[in-house]
């Protein structure tokens, strides 16, 4: 699958192109699955300006595949394993730099959306073995993303409380994850039924946002009225406000998205007499990847996929469920 002539969704194209050729120390991979993202969406109507590269481009930035081919200095692979590339060719060590997002798959280079995929020795990650094609090709970005804020700049530890926005697939990922790292969670979501399907995996509180609009005064009252010790925003200018009243004194804020649009003016004066920590995270590196699939292995953790399937030929299809907001988890395609 291909953007061709311009962005726009329109525009997705299924395309023959010649197989690609794995370089000396380039891995070929044979793409199983892929993941969707809300920067998919973005990037693929334009949204990213020129860091997003210029179509033609294949998209997407999450998927898992077979190694099938190595290059003649190839190591640390072997033919038959099941990896995933890491979502930038850029971006091996520490938090993000000015270059991490020049090699980010699915923009500016081409992404997961293909069946034959040649990728760097330093840019995969073999797959946890627990988990299949499909649940291995959401980490890359997605899973990442909450490990970073949770674990790599959230420093969330065991005893803290920490509310989560959402029930997409950053935001539960980040749930597995604070359960890992023995935190309390509070969840939100306008759905009691997402609500409920979340209490298995490890949600200790969860408020329904719609029917109660003061979920950061009912979740700081289920601290005694100190406050959350960290809060996973997804929201951005839909939420932010509410995330800052509700954080403690020296808590922390992972901003992740702007799905709520942009953000709106700020209690500045909140935030700097509490000592408001408020950072963004946006993915993360090679090392963190490696990090996390070791966790997940260890933990046998299982990425939520969204119950609505999707194959190969119907990207369109999957970015349209993602779009409307009804999915439980990660939306993903899968190949053959």
């Amino acid at each position: 699958m291909r953007l061709e002539e311009d962005w726009g969704l329109e525009n997705i194209r299924l395309v023959d192109l010649p197989d690609p050729e794995p370089g000396p120390d380039e891995i070929l991979i044979r793409m199983e699955a892929v993941a969707i993202n809300p920067r998919d969406t973005i990037l693929m109507r334009g949204g990213y300006g020129r860091k997003g590269g210029n179509p033609p481009i294949i998209p997407l930035c999450d998927g898992a595949g077979t190694v099938v081919a190595l290059g003649s200095h190839a190591k640390g692979f072997a033919i038959g394993d099941r990896v995933c590339p890491n979502f930038s060719r850029t971006w091996q060590e520490g938090q993000i730099g000015s270059r991490s997002m020049d090699g980010a798959h699915g923009g500016p280079l081409d992404g997961t959306m293909c069946e034959l995929m040649a990728v760097p020795t330093n840019s995969a990650v073999k797959a946890p073995p627990h988990m299949t094609p499909e649940e291995a090709a959401t980490l890359p970005c997605a899973a990442v993303t909450a490990w970073n804020a949770v674990v790599e700049q959230g420093h969330v530890k065991a005893g803290d409380i920490v509310l989560i926005q959402g029930t997409g697939g950053v935001s539960l990922f980040a749930l597995q994850f604070a359960k890992m790292q023995g935190a309390e969670v509070v969840l939100i979501s306008s759905s009691d039924e997402k609500l409920a399907r979340a209490r298995p995996l490890g949600a200790d509180h969860v408020i329904n946002y719609s029917t109660n609009p003061d979920w950061h005064k009912a979740a700081r009252d289920l601290t005694g009225g100190r406050g959350l010790d960290h809060v996973v925003d997804i929201g951005g200018g839909g939420t932010l406000e509410k995330s800052i009243a509700a954080i403690r004194a020296s808590g922390t804020i992972s901003l992740i998205g702007v799905l709520g649009g942009a953000v709106p003016s700020v209690p500045l004066g909140r935030v700097v007499t509490q000592n408001v920590r408020l950072q963004g995270v946006t993915c993360g590196s090679l090392r963190m990847f490696e990090d996390m699939a070791a966790a997940m292995t260890l933990h046998k953790t299982r990425p939520v996929l969204d119950d609505t399937r999707f194959d190969f030929e119907d990207l369109p299809g999957a970015l349209e469920r993602l779009l409307q907001g009804g999915h439980y988890g990660k939306v993903v395609c899968r190949f053959g």
